[in-house]
C-alpha cells in the first residue's frame, strides 16, 4: 500500500526513461523523496520493471496490467508477474491506454486477490465515482485535455478535483484520490492536496525535465510545505 500524501511520476516510453536512464531517473526521484521525507512511486515500461524494482527502496508500479490468470496467453502481462518483478501494483486505465469498465473491474480484482495496488485513472468525477464501486486502492482524476500541457487541473479546474473526492467517498470513503494532468509544480501539488487529493499523478514535468531533480524538487515541497 503507498502512503500518502503520494507523488507517482510516470515514466510512460519517454527516452529519457528507458532502460538505465529509468534507473537513473528512480535513483534521482528516490533521493528527492529521503531528502524531502515524502512518499513516491514510479512507473517504469514493463520491460524495465525489475531492472528499477531491483535497484531502489522506492515504490514501483506497472504502467498497465491484463486481468487474466496464468495460462496460455502470448504477450499478456499477468499480476502473478509483476509481482515476481518486484513491482507493488499497478496503475489502470490511463487515459493512453484505456479499457473497458468490467475490465478494470476485473483488473482490480486480481490485484487485490495478490495483495496488490490498484491505481485507476479516470478522466472525469462520474468516471471516478463509477470505478470507486471497485473498490481500488486509489483513483486518479485526470482530463485528458491537461496531460503534458502544463496547465494543472488543480489550477484550470479545481472543481474537477474537489468533485471526485466528494463523489468516489460517497461510494467508498477507503478509496483515495489523486489528480492528474499539467501537474508541474509544488505550487500545483499544494493546490491539490487543499483540494481533498491525496496525491498527483505526473510525468513529463519531471521526466522530460533538462534537471529532473529540480524538477522533482520543486513538485515535492508542494507536499512539504503544504
Amino acid at each position: 500500500m503507498l502512503k500518502t500524501p503520494v507523488v507517482i511520476v510516470n515514466f510512460k516510453t519517454y527516452p529519457q526513461s528507458v532502460g538505465e536512464r529509468a534507473v537513473e531517473l528512480a535513483k534521482t526521484i528516490a533521493e528527492v523523496a529521503k531528502e524531502e521525507g515524502i512518499s513516491v512511486a514510479v512507473a517504469p515500461q514493463n520491460l524495465d520493471l525489475y531492472r528499477v524494482a531491483s535497484q531502489v527502496d522506492i515504490p514501483v508500479l506497472a504502467q498497465h496490467v491484463d486481468s487474466i490468470a496464468p495460462g496460455a496467453h502470448t504477450g499478456w502481462l499477468i499480476a502473478e508477474t509483476l509481482k515476481a518483478t518486484g513491482a507493488i501494483g499497478s496503475l489502470i486505465n490511463h487515459s493512453e491506454h484505456q479499457i473497458q469498465s468490467e475490465e478494470i473491474e476485473q483488473v482490480v480484482k486480481r490485484l487485490r486477490e495478490l495483495e496488490l495496488t490498484s491505481v485507476v485513472c479516470a478522466k472525469d468525477p462520474e468516471v471516478c465515482k463509477k470505478v470507486a464501486a471497485f473498490r481500488p486502492d486509489m483513483v486518479a482524476v485526470e482530463p485528458p485535455e491537461l496531460i503534458g500541457t502544463g496547465r494543472a487541473v488543480s489550477k484550470v479546474k479545481p472543481e474537477v478535483v474537489s468533485d471526485a473526492v466528494k463523489l468516489v467517498h460517497e461510494v467508498n470513503p477507503d478509496v483515495r484520490v489523486l489528480c492528474g494532468a499539467g501537474i508541474t509544480s509544488g505550487e500545483d501539488t499544494r493546490i491539490a492536496l487543499e483540494l481533498g487529493a491525496e496525491g498527483v499523478l505526473l510525468a513529463s514535468s519531471v521526466v522530460k525535465a533538462t534537471d529532473p531533480r529540480a524538477a522533482m524538487l520543486d513538485v515535492a515541497k508542494g507536499i512539504t510545505l503544504k
